[in-house]
């Protein structure tokens, strides 16, 4: 059995706090923070604006430590705050007019990532906080794989056993009560792992967050391998840890991974709460309370930011399922009047065209096993109705329900941008990726941008094209790097930092 370690970020192994956001009007902010404390440390106190101190939420105690959630509102203000122990954080909260808005990916790689030195693994993060310093972000939304938590498969030699084993003795294995907790350990040591180091946590704990998970918040290819695997005791225990993971760590909510792997239906725990707070259940801001789907929508002044959830149900043949796309509709269709909608796909909704790609793997068994990763995208032969039917959607929430719409992705580890030509409106792509995880080589951007210039129209006389970023060359940038949104009276842009390249020029959206 392996132990992940975690790395420490105060000498009394306290964590946060992690700042996540929950909505706003013109007048006020709605916010969480995450503080992951020792089991019987006392934590600190928390106040907002030198008020009284608030009195946090226990979510649960796992493993000898307890996560608190302090759920409060700050006024509207670029200068509002809050204090924990001794720190002082200044919080940007005017949403009522011009604003900056940050958007990364992919914090992480499959191989060697703790192995970096600190100041190399994260130099765009330290790039993004000197930004914030200048001009202060008001939202940090995550699009996907905020941790590469494929390390998994060595957590416990029983887990390794299994992967290594055949097909019917993994059908034959029971997800042991030990084998889930190596794994639930695994994956909250890991968010532990990458929240605590300084250059992320600093972001965390003065930019309020908004994150969608994608496979590798799991491990790599979650739902796009074959069904028997997901259908395994061992693979459903392996993903409803890594759901309880991803409520507690990316929602700041309650869950129990027990209750959902042996449960058509999510029941909310019961836990040691105070009064009135309900540690359990999921944000008002998913959509699903009973968390088959745990996708999300937050409203603000003049936009909406929105996020499918595209692995929760996901199978070789389906990206979103029943309960994604029974509410995926009427969330976009309810959006405020006027507001521009903030869409993050995990996966790019405009992307090559792959049915090439798959044609020649299937005619090489030796390549199968690429298989997955194509089918994790929406341009896959298998996803082809389904992307049409959600292209279909955006296009009638932009035409008759009369929204704007920028979507936003990462997951390729590139850098490019779409358009997707509606009968009435240009609806952008942006997709920005990795802000860690290191660079593909030229080639391979290369070889993505011909499948980009052969071109892939699902829609008839509604093209989907990709474009270079402005003033690059190829389609694709083969290089780490983040995206910011500026909003200046009504006008969006967009830019990118591309890592030893610099900032793109205005992008109007």
């Amino acid at each position: 059995m392996t132990e992940n370690k975690v790395s420490q970020t105060s000498k009394d192994g306290m964590y946060g706090p992690f700042l996540f956001a929950r909505g706003a009007d013109r007048k006020t902010s709605r916010l969480s923070a995450l503080v992951v404390a020792p089991e019987n440390m006392k934590v600190p106190e928390f106040k907002v604006m030198d008020s009284d101190p608030l009195h946090p939420v226990k979510l649960a105690t796992l493993y000898g430590r307890t996560y608190w959630r302090f759920d409060f509102e700050l006024p509207s203000k670029s200068d509002a705050f809050y204090s924990f122990d001794s720190a002082t954080y200044s919080v940007c909260t005017d949403f009522s007019s011009d604003l900056d808005i940050a958007f990364v990916s992919c914090n992480g790689q499959e191989d060697g990532d703790l192995d970096r030195p600190l100041e190399d693994r994260n130099a765009l993060w330290i790039d993004l906080a000197n930004q914030h310093e200048k001009r202060p972000f008001s939202l940090l939304l995550h699009g996907g794989d905020q941790i590469y938590a494929d390390g998994v498969w060595q957590c416990h030699s029983d887990i390794s056993a299994w992967k290594k084993a055949r097909r019917r003795e993994k059908l034959a294995t029971v997800f042991s009560d030990e084998m889930h907790d190596a794994v639930l350990k695994f994956y909250l040591d890991h968010y532990l792992t990458i929240y605590g180091q300084p250059q992320i946590s600093h972001m965390l704990a003065r930019v309020p967050s908004l994150m969608m998970w994608d496979d590798h918040d799991i491990f790599d290819g979650w739902g796009s391998h074959k069904k028997w695997f997901q259908g395994s005791m061992v693979a459903k225990g392996m993903f409803a840890c890594a759901r309880e993971a991803f409520c507690l760590m990316q929602l700041c909510s309650g869950a129990d991974s027990r209750s959902h792997q042996n449960s058509d239906t999510y029941s909310k725990p019961e836990t040691d709460t105070d009064p009135g707070a309900v540690a359990g259940a999921l944000p008002d801001m998913v959509f699903d309370p009973d968390g088959k789907s745990l996708a999300w929508r937050v409203d603000y002044p003049g936009f909406s930011v929105i996020a499918p959830d595209l692995r929760s149900e996901r199978t070789p043949s389906d990206i979103m399922g029943d309960h994604g796309w029974r509410d995926i509709a009427p969330a976009l269709k309810t959006i405020p009047d006027g507001n521009r909608i903030l869409l993050m796909s995990s996966v790019p909704v405009i992307g090559p065209r792959l049915s090439l790609v798959e044609m020649f793997l299937h005619m090489m068994p030796s390549a199968q096993k690429y298989e997955d990763d194509l089918r994790d995208q929406w341009q896959s032969r298998w996803h082809r109705r389904e992307w049409c039917r959600f292209l279909e959607l955006l296009e009638d929430v932009a035409n008759d329900h009369d929204h704007e719409i920028t979507l936003l992705s990462g997951e390729i580890h590139v850098a490019t941008r779409g358009t997707f030509e509606t009968k009435g409106k240009t609806i952008h792509q942006l997709v920005a990726s990795g802000i860690s995880h290191t660079a593909p080589p030229k080639a391979f951007a290369r070889g993505l941008g011909l499948l980009a210039w052969i071109g892939d129209h699902p829609l008839p006389d509604r093209p989907t094209r990709l474009k270079p970023l402005p003033e690059r060359k190829g389609v694709y940038c083969a290089a780490r790097n983040y995206l910011t949104l500026t909003r200046k009276d009504k006008n969006w842009n967009a830019n990118w930092h591309l890592e030893g390249i610099g900032w793109t020029p205005d992008l109007a959206i």
